[in-house]
């Protein structure tokens, strides 16, 4: 029978009984689920709705059941929709009534969004660590690779020298608002919904101060209504994750064009690539293009979960058990390809000469050329026409730039002089650019030196 079956007459028809299930999917929110109800039951017996006596024996049955589960001696059953209710079948089964006692002051309206907001709230910090740790990659190589000259692009067209260490700063500064985004989403969940209960709480004494505080919450929520019928913090979470992913797709993007002959930038290691089951000369970038495909993946979650809630009125609907498989489906995913491509990243070798090579034709140094002008006196619009006219002759002439002869520097502009190789040199266009935020090794550097202090001030509240 049915916890809920009192003003029915019928039983749950097997067709409804499996569509109405969750127990497939939210079975992974058991411990918290007790962790929820070990609370409620210390409250209920500290505030005197319940015996003592009764709530010890609950928290004792629901400590044991958490036991069996751990230990695979527990089979949920359909029967009991969820994983809530499957709980409190088998405490009841086990302590006898006063098991039936745990519901009180309580709606699985409150359980559902207490049980989802420590299991996001718990799984939030994982994903950040896993960050972190690509975030010391990415320094790892830029430290390695501070003066390894390599074209910049704009529409994916050689633009203007920067450095594979300024790139992966790049990527470092990104992942370090993925990480801010995922710690202000759980600043603003850090709030328990237990004690709402189905909407308008209880007419029973509970204290939703002290449950928050058990269950780890900063406080209870502020309003009972609100606190069952949104989950904003699940599609923050999923929005933060689906930006994380995309930076991750456009890291894999770039990394799947460097390792094809067409760039030869960096050589993917042979434990992160794959080959061909017909092309025996084939070493493929799996690990990229997978990372880039499963981007779509919580792209998906997100989209799914904002659209379950666009028209939903107040308060909880049944179509709110649609939040969990998403959720649970992005974190997998998140959690799987952070970490193998932190690893694939770190394992990669940079071709550097090559790099160099790229970065030495294409005419890249062009707008170094045109300020090399402006600083002899000449307006940079006069200097971008000139050196503007100075490509055109060196793609008649199969020159580039560095190799032109002064003769045919001064045939366009007289303030051309011997000095102008000096400033054509790549290294030198890139360590002139010393403002801050650029590509020399300077300002790297410091680049460097801000993403490390922001994973040490994480590494420190973690030991604390």
């Amino acid at each position: 029978m049915k916890l809920w079956a009192g003003r029915f007459q019928k039983e749950t028809d097997t067709l409804v009984n499996d569509f109405n299930s969750s127990i497939g999917f939210d079975a992974r929110l058991y411990e918290q689920d007790i962790r929820g109800s070990i609370a409620h039951a210390s409250m209920l017996g500290d505030a005197g709705i319940i015996e003592k006596h009764e709530s010890e024996k609950i928290v004792e049955g629901l400590t044991a059941i958490l036991a069996d589960i751990e230990g695979g001696r527990v089979e949920f059953s359909l029967d009991n929709e969820d994983i809530h209710m499957n709980i409190e079948a088998l405490l009841t089964q086990r302590i006898g009534d006063t098991g039936k006692r745990l519901h009180t002051a309580r709606s699985r309206n409150d359980q559902v969004a207490t049980d989802f907001r420590l299991y996001v709230k718990e799984e939030i910090p994982q994903i950040i660590q896993y960050v972190i740790g690509l975030e010391k990659v990415l320094v790892k190589k830029a430290k390695a690779h501070l003066s390894t000259v390599m074209p910049g692009y704009t529409h994916l067209q050689r633009a203007q020298p920067t450095t594979f260490g300024h790139y992966m700063m790049a990527y470092a500064n990104m992942l370090k608002r993925d990480v801010t985004r995922l710690e202000d989403c759980l600043e603003r969940m850090d709030e328990c919904p237990l004690g709402s209960g189905a909407l308008a709480t209880s007419t029973y004494p509970v204290d939703r101060f002290a449950t928050a505080e058990t269950l780890g919450f900063k406080k209870p929520t502020d309003n009972s209504m609100d606190s069952v019928a949104d989950r904003d913090y699940a599609i923050e979470l999923l929005s933060a994750l689906s930006i994380l992913m995309m930076h991750l797709s456009r890291f894999s993007e770039e990394i799947i064009l460097w390792c094809s002959w067409e760039f030869r930038y960096v050589e993917l290691d042979d434990a992160y690539s794959t080959g061909s089951s017909i092309m025996p000369q084939k070493k493929n970038p799996d690990v990229a293009e997978l990372v880039r495909g499963k981007t779509g993946r919580v792209y998906g979650s997100l989209i799914t979960l904002l659209t379950v809630m666009k028209g939903l009125p107040l308060a909880y609907n049944k179509d709110m058990q649609e939040d969990k498989e998403p959720v649970f489906d992005a974190i997998d995913t998140v959690e799987q390809c952070v970490p193998v491509f932190a690893a694939m990243l770190d394992s990669l070798t940079v071709k550097e000469k090559n790099m160099a090579r790229a970065a030495s034709v294409g005419f890249i140094n062009a707008t170094d050329c045109a300020d090399y002008l402006v600083k002899k006196g000449l307006p940079f619009r006069e200097a971008y026409m000139i050196v503007g006219r100075l490509v055109h002759m060196c793609i008649r002439t199969g020159e580039s730039l560095d190799t032109l002869p002064l003769k045919d520097f001064r045939a366009i502009s007289g303030l051309f002089d011997e000095d102008v190789y000096e400033a054509l040199q790549l290294k030198t266009c890139v360590n002139g650019r010393t403002v801050y935020g650029g590509p020399s090794e300077e300002s790297v550097k410091k680049q460097i030196a801000l993403i490390e202090d922001f994973i040490a001030v994480r590494a420190s509240a973690e030991e604390a």
